[in-house]
């Protein structure tokens, strides 16, 4: 039987809408989900498991490059995390595994049924993709070498949740425990084990399997390889795309028989759609954002996703936000194509501020604040402004994006509280928000990998 790693709270972000310069409820993440993980520990070690520990002042990519150098292939890993959301109401416990893998989709089901086994109390939200993250993947289940799973155990900013964990602190340990043995004590039966009486001589180098690369509707001659669930692509590749191999993190990439590899999911960060049939083995690469370089990111410009592809976009993410709000996306189409701007990026900015109108931070939706605009004078405090109707809050949110991005003038009267603060066109990219419109670092990510998301569900090419 093999080891598992577990780690706790390494790396702030990795959940779905996270802020990772929050605290919830006056309680460090860091230090619930240390308390947390020390008593699983204790639990596994106690039924004779062996557990590895990364130390706790590792950032994220120290810890997975300090797992993949003590790992071996009958072990796993496994994060624990405490997520943040917008919205208060949400509850539960959530397992991201790395998506089309549905060997690690059953395993991160079992993280979460043994969880929630333990402490029903608690919602099982199951397992998800980790493409659904705001960033578009997750490192810990993309680039550690051995099977590993990220786990959400509550969100730390719903009261009812951070109480049960800090009450029920044992039983949420023991369920935790339960899945995780369940999984090592798989692994050990799916991986033949070579006693010195039956090793092989000599030992086999290993191999990985092939897999077929479709690039934009075409077969490419040369063959991918499949690695702990990750797909790679030979390195040239790249180069023949044009894009720059040296964007690309070394943690990605590996060399295999005198050739280098590259982690496909890694090309997303380049503007391209990467998509995988695992029953044909067949990883489809479409560079459908090479379109859209140089705009993508530009806040003045024309979107390319209709009203009904944002429409659809905003269901498959928050069905419920229909019944409300399904005259948005021509809201925002048609104010922001009035001022010049992209109202894609518009679009999906609202998306990560109201975490798909689910709201919170204080803002409620009765206010029609889009954007966690702020109110130069309010009666209320910690709230942001608020707003008529909903289509005067979408002009005022496009309006401070043009402050931001643009000098020239408006062509509808002002609504945004603070336009007039904003010191014109110190903004014109995407990234240039980050800090200024919020203090995330990810902030410019969280909604370039939402773009990226709409234009892949839209089908955009």
């Amino acid at each position: 039987m093999g080891k598992i790693f577990i780690s706790a709270g390494q790396g702030g972000f990795e959940g779905s809408f996270r802020d990772r310069c929050e605290m919830a409820g006056g309680t460090m993440e860091t230090s619930e989900l240390a308390a947390t993980r020390d008593l699983v520990v204790a639990e596994l070690r106690s039924r004779g498991i062996a557990i590895v520990i990364p130390s706790d002042d590792l950032n994220l990519e120290e810890t997975i490059a300090w797992i993949n150098a003590r790992a071996t292939s009958q072990d796993v890993a496994l994060s624990l995390q405490i997520d943040i959301a917008n919205a208060t109401e949400l509850r539960g416990t959530t397992a991201y595994y790395i998506t089309n893998n549905a060997l690690r989709k059953r395993q991160a089901e079992i993280l979460t049924n043994a969880l929630t086994k333990r402490v029903p109390e608690i919602t099982n939200r199951g397992a998800k993709a980790d493409t659904i993250a705001s960033i578009g993947s997750l490192s810990f289940c993309r680039q550690i070498t051995i099977p590993s799973i990220l786990l959400e155990v509550i969100f730390g900013n719903n009261s009812q949740d951070r109480l049960l964990m800090q009450t029920r602190r044992r039983d949420y340990a023991i369920g935790i425990a339960d899945g995780l043995q369940t999984w090592i004590n798989e692994t050990a039966t799916t991986i033949p084990v070579f006693s010195p009486a039956n090793r092989p001589t000599p030992i086999q180098p290993v191999t990985y399997p092939e897999i077929s690369i479709n690039l934009n509707g075409q077969g490419y001659e040369e063959k991918g390889i499949l690695v702990a669930g990750n797909v790679f692509v030979p390195a040239d590749l790249v180069d023949r795309l044009g894009f720059n191999l040296s964007q690309i993190p070394l943690s990605c990439c590996l060399r295999y028989q005198s050739i280098v590899y590259v982690q496909a999911i890694a090309l997303r960060e380049l503007n391209t759609s990467v998509s995988w049939d695992s029953t044909t083995r067949t990883l489809s690469l479409k560079t459908i954002f090479k379109v859209f370089v140089g705009q993508i990111d530009q806040i003045m410009g024309v979107g390319n996703a209709s009203e009904v592809q944002l429409l659809m976009f905003l269901k498959n993410n928050n069905e419920s936000a229909l019944t409300d709000y399904g005259d948005l996306p021509h809201l925002y189409r048609e104010e922001a194509e009035i001022e010049g701007v992209n109202h894609d990026i518009a679009f999906c900015q609202m998306c990560v501020e109201t975490s798909f109108l689910r709201f919170g931070r204080g803002i409620e939706p009765d206010q029609n604040n889009f954007a966690s605009l702020g109110a130069i004078a309010n009666s209320k405090p910690n709230m942001g402004a608020s707003f008529a109707d909903r289509r005067t809050g979408v002009r005022a949110h496009i309006q401070h994006l043009k402050a931001y991005a643009s000098n020239a003038p408006l062509f509808k009267p002002v609504v945004a509280p603070r336009f007039h603060l904003v010191a014109r066109g110190v903004a014109p990219v995407l990234h240039q928000l980050t800090g200024r419109w919020a203090i995330d670092p990810l902030y410019d990510r969280k909604i370039i990998a939402l773009i990226r998301r709409l234009y892949e569900s839209a089908g955009i090419f």
